[in-house]
């Protein structure tokens, strides 16, 4: 694939050429990169196309992909130019790797889950499942944006309880917005803060092998 960004792309050991399978793709948080989430996905790496990506943006001690005015403020056209560049991505790679569009999954965490909970929105039925870790759902997604239907979206959303970072009642708030649009919401909060607690990586790995499931069959 010519793209933009540094991936690293898995793919189950023994593909049929007939078949089309899963995707995962994987958006990490503020100064990580693209080796930090493919851990939470390690249960699927066999069933599905799994793509980590990396940020374009060097922000110490790793990458970003955005800037921030202030937390709850991305700087608009570098998120708006990002966001795009996604999308295109993620389009390429269900045309060049054997991808079932029906069944694309996003995670992402922090600003990995902004972007995310954003993709649903622009990119509706081309999305099947979005899992949000502590993030949030930008305002002008769902004021400015040209937003696509998301009831037919299983989304999984979750936030720690003394986040330091991006504030609980973020997550609560998404969680809302979603129900608005009629998607179909999984919300969990832990006694954590900013990050991925053990009780946590269970519940993401029972709601994708849910949705897999019922997409095997």
């Amino acid at each position: 694939m010519n793209s933009p960004f540094t991936f690293i792309h898995t793919q189950p050991s023994n593909l049929d050429p007939n078949k089309k399978y899963p995707a995962i793709f994987l958006l990490h948080g503020m100064g990580s990169n693209e080796e930090d989430l493919p851990q939470l996905v390690q249960d699927f790496k066999e069933q599905c196309h799994i793509i980590s990506l990396r940020g374009p943006i060097t922000q110490k001690p790793g990458y970003a992909f955005f800037t921030i005015q202030e937390i709850g403020m991305p700087d608009r056209a570098i998120f708006d130019k990002v966001l795009v560049a996604l999308q295109r991505f993620m389009l390429e790679a269900i045309d060049e790797y054997q991808i079932d569009p029906n069944k694309v999954y996003v995670l992402g965490f922090s600003q990995g889950a902004i972007l995310a909970q954003s993709l649903a929105f622009s990119m509706g039925n081309l999305i099947r499942g979005v899992v949000a870790l502590s993030g949030y759902t930008p305002k002008f997604v769902t004021e400015e944006y040209a937003i696509r239907p998301v009831d037919h979206l299983e989304i999984f959303i979750s936030h720690g309880d003394y986040d330091y970072v991006i504030p609980p009642q973020w997550g609560v708030e998404s969680k809302e917005t979603f129900e608005r649009f009629g998607a179909n919401v999984t919300f969990k909060q832990y006694p954590d803060g900013h990050g991925v607690t053990p009780e946590n990586m269970r519940d993401i790995v029972a709601f994708l092998a849910e949705g897999l499931q019922e997409n095997m069959q």
